[in-house]
């Protein structure tokens, strides 16, 4: 099951935060079609956000058919993301070239700021 975080200093809408998390958990295998998410009590519980945040980022991923509600049993997973699971030969290397960097004196905002130019320079005009 998903564990949110809540990043209350990162400006992103707390509803769009758990969108964004549980579509990256969807793209690197750790959610699966009939997965169900956790409930808006549970995660009202551990991140003390408002319930209708939570409800408000489950509709938007249903919207997007991601997940279903199914009334009194809880939200679950209809479709999966990508293909980048999460013991991906690829995701250890980006996890040195990420302690590379760190140790190099870089901080988490400018690993983002780095990785995110090289993905736009990759993918511009690409609308994938």
């Amino acid at each position: 099951m998903v564990e949110y975080r809540i990043d209350r200093r990162s400006g992103v809408a707390t509803y769009l935060q758990i969108v964004q998390q549980t579509k990256q958990a969807l793209r690197l295998g750790l959610l699966e079609p009939g997965d169900r998410l956790p409930t808006a009590r549970e995660v009202v519980e551990a991140t003390a956000i408002n319930p209708n945040t939570v409800l408000k980022a489950y509709r938007e991923l249903e919207r997007e058919g991601l997940v279903e509600a199914r009334r009194g049993l809880g939200t679950f997973v209809r479709k999966t993301l990508g293909s980048a699971p999460a013991d991906s030969p690829l995701r250890g290397e980006l996890a040195d070239w990420a302690a590379r960097a760190r140790a190099a004196g870089l901080e988490r905002d400018d690993v983002t700021a780095l990785f995110t130019s090289v993905l736009e320079q990759l993918y511009e005009g690409d609308d994938s």
